[in-house]
């Protein structure tokens, strides 16, 4: 069995959760709180398998809050946040605060049932938009994380080539600036382009741009 503690400021929404989860013969609910410090009182009392913590309780403390005070005492409790926000804000800092998952209220009833099974095993369960956009975010990390390995490619002297370049000065006043030849400034910025794959001048401006080498001193 399943124990459970339902954390929710409205009285109806945790009656509606009690009678749903009394229905299942793999579930028993523990408990029922209306605040974070009151559902961090019923953990310690009960010590539940796992918590559905609302996300916002206005008159105590909230879901986010007791989930991090909850976890930081008792990891072993499982915790799925509710939350009627399809944000992703939210949702990170849910994540971050040691929750398993989130569901949003407006599910239906077996996709919940679904949630509580997945996360009463120590698996994680985010609904499906949640992962779609965790996962455009991790994949924007990747992206960012390769320009920086591509970065990390350039010389010293290159990286002061791309930030004149970036700057709007010609081959030549490179040359003057940084004395060397001509000839030269042409091949750093063949190799910066090379190693940064980019094509044209209007790129390497907006790369520079954004790695803010137009503060890079020379």
């Amino acid at each position: 069995m399943i124990s459970i503690l339902i954390v929710d400021d409205h009285a109806v929404v945790r009656s509606g959760l009690r009678m749903l989860l009394e229905a299942e013969e793999d579930f028993v609910v523990a408990g029922e709180a209306s605040e974070g410090n009151e559902a961090y009182s019923m953990t310690e009392k009960l010590d539940p398998d796992m918590i559905l913590m609302d996300l916002s309780m206005p008159h105590g403390k909230d879901g986010l809050s007791a989930t991090s005070e909850i976890k930081k005492h008792y990891p072993a409790t499982h915790i799925l946040i509710l939350t009627m926000h399809d944000d992703e804000e939210y949702l990170f800092r849910a994540i971050q605060m040691g929750a398993s998952g989130c569901i949003l209220k407006n599910a239906p009833h077996d996709e919940l049932i679904k949630a509580i099974l997945q996360v009463s095993k120590g698996d994680a369960y985010l609904y499906p938009s949640a992962t779609k956009r965790l996962m455009e975010e991790y994949m924007s990390k990747v992206k960012e994380g390769k320009e920086g390995d591509r970065f990390s490619l350039l010389s010293d002297r290159e990286k002061e080539v791309l930030a004149l370049v970036a700057k709007g000065y010609s081959n030549k006043e490179i040359a003057e600036k940084l004395v060397i030849s001509v000839k030269t400034v042409e091949a750093h910025k063949a190799n910066v382009m090379e190693k940064l794959q980019l094509k044209t001048r209007p790129e390497l401006v907006e790369y520079a741009w954004k790695k803010g080498l137009f503060g890079y001193s020379i």
